[in-house]
C-alpha cells in the first residue's frame, strides 16, 4: 500500500523512486494528479542529481 501526506494546499504527495542509469535509487516526494497527462511533474532540482535533462512544455 501507497502511503502519503497532504500539503498545507491539499494537495497530495508520496514518495518513489527514481532510478538513475548506473542503479542508484533517488527518493523524491511526488504529486498525485488525478488527471494524468501521461507526463510527470519533478521539481527542477530533483532533475539535478541523475543529470536528466529538462524539457518544457
Amino acid at each position: 500500500m501507497i502511503q502519503g501526506y497532504f500539503c498545507e494546499r491539499r494537495q497530495l504527495f508520496f514518495e518513489i523512486e527514481l532510478i538513475t542509469a548506473d542503479g542508484l535509487n533517488l527518493p523524491i516526494d511526488a504529486l498525485f494528479d488525478p488527471g494524468f497527462t501521461g507526463f510527470m511533474a519533478l521539481n527542477i532540482q530533483d532533475l539535478d542529481s541523475p543529470q536528466w535533462d529538462y524539457i518544457d512544455k
